[in-house]
């Protein structure tokens, strides 16, 4: 099998021996009410009402929209606008703590008979993919198509980041009662746990664990860059190659984060739904580096505090990671279901654009083949023919080309506005 393009990046896995700690509870929580790739939800609760943990406080009938939920007890102090970072804006509830932590009444394991509860199980979770995209999970678990493989995420390949690997070593069982509780109910054969060789003991338990079911497979990964991209992961583990256009599901395929898998096994078991996140908090300027569990909604300059982090210091702020992680533009934005980690630098590298010297680093670093100089060119130009012609829409924005560019040309995130100049287009 051919082996794909990939970079080698330093690891800084400085946080992998940090158990996750459960830190204080913040005065009040910000919870937008968008945090998935659907539309907005509209508020279910006003200003002044008293809110549980657990408890749904937002919802919206459109098919990709996912229910948002308190992750704390307390009053809502108010409803306001927020900013996503995709630029657009939602609804976002504030709610002042009361530090009880009452659980709602609705707070239930959920009746599962066959897939249509299931689906519906899963929708009322609030899930969405914990490995940074927000993609709705009951819509990734509700195919059109017959699965085969159920393809589990586990190669945490952004430098620094180790929130997945800690629930890989703390929650191994939870997290594999519900890898099987997906696969029972969509009738899918094979389990595949694809996990960068970087992280030998979560390999080791998960083998251990799985040793005597056969229909599990615990597949050891190179740690090379991006090893956790979908495209990637897939075509390493299986050998398929999804094209342009298509989907996982379309050659057989669900790709789901193992941390997706453990927060599901808890709302199958206890109905409580996603309402906290383990963050890594790293940065050459934290003290205190870890892995954190905060409730959803949790300000970001809250959690920099008590990892001791030198605020004044920071020049950069990123949520995810280093490659493909989003800077920061308000350091008092909360934390929302999809950030694994928290980035604060102050050594940075900042440098003049050169002009392209046509070395092709670039191209050979890709892992889809792609000619990001070519897609450079072409989106200054404007040219949508040449944009497609060179197959902008498989780029997944991994970071590489930017990585090796000896001109450092920023040539990722000028795929991305080339995306939004062609979405404009159509």
């Amino acid at each position: 099998m051919k082996k794909l393009n990939s970079i080698r990046v330093p690891h800084n896995k400085n946080t992998q021996d940090s158990a996750v700690e459960k830190i204080p509870l913040p005065q009040s929580v910000k919870i937008p009410m968008c945090m998935n790739m659907g539309k907005p939800c509209i508020p279910t609760v006003k200003v002044k009402d008293t809110v549980a943990v657990g408890q749904k406080i937002g919802d919206c009938d459109a098919p990709f929209s996912v229910p948002v939920h308190s992750g704390v007890s307390g009053t809502v102090k108010a409803i306001s606008d927020y900013l996503m970072s995709n630029g657009s804006m939602c609804k976002t509830v504030e709610i002042e703590c009361d530090g009880l932590q009452t659980v709602s009444d609705t707070v239930k394991a959920p009746v599962i008979n066959d897939r249509e509860s299931f689906i519906k199980a899963v929708r009322e979770s609030g899930m969405v993919g914990l490995g940074g995209a927000g993609f709705p999970t009951h819509i990734k678990l509700n195919p059109k198509n017959k699965i085969d493989t159920l393809l589990l995420n586990g190669a945490e390949c952004e430098p620094y980041i180790t929130s997945d690997y800690r629930t890989m070593l703390e929650h191994p069982d939870e997290m594999l009662d519900g890898i099987r509780t997906v696969a029972k109910m969509l009738e899918i054969p094979n389990v595949i746990i694809g996990i960068e060789n970087n992280k030998p003991e979560a390999v080791r338990i998960l083998k251990e664990k799985t040793a005597d079911d056969s229909n599990i497979n615990v597949m050891s990964l190179p740690s090379l860059y991006p090893q956790g991209g979908e495209k990637v992961l897939i075509y390493n583990c299986t050998g398929k190659i999804v094209e342009e256009g298509k989907l996982p599901s379309d050659y057989g395929i669900i790709v789901m984060n193992v941390s997706t898998a453990y927060a599901l096994d808890v709302y199958f078991k206890t109905g409580m739904p996603l309402v906290s996140r383990t963050v890594t908090v790293d940065g050459d300027i934290v003290k205190k580096s870890g892995n954190y569990l905060v409730p959803v909604g949790t300000s970001i300059e809250y959690i920099l505090d008590y990892a001791q982090c030198e605020k004044d210091k920071i020049n950069k702020l990123i949520t995810g990671g280093m490659m493909m992680g989003i800077t920061i533009y308000d350091i008092t934005q909360p934390v929302t279901k999809q950030n694994n980690a928290i980035l604060a630098m102050n050594k940075t590298e900042s440098s003049e654009e050169l002009p392209c010297i046509r070395c092709g680093r670039c191209m050979n670093a890709c892992p889809l083949n792609l000619m990001p100089m070519e897609l450079d060119k072409a989106y200054r130009k404007r040219d949508t023919e040449a944009l497609n012609r060179y197959k902008l829409s498989l780029c997944m924005n991994c970071g590489c080309c930017t990585y090796v560019c000896p001109s450092k040309r920023k040539l990722a995130e000028t795929n991305q506005l080339a995306k939004d100049f062609l979405r404009k287009q159509k």
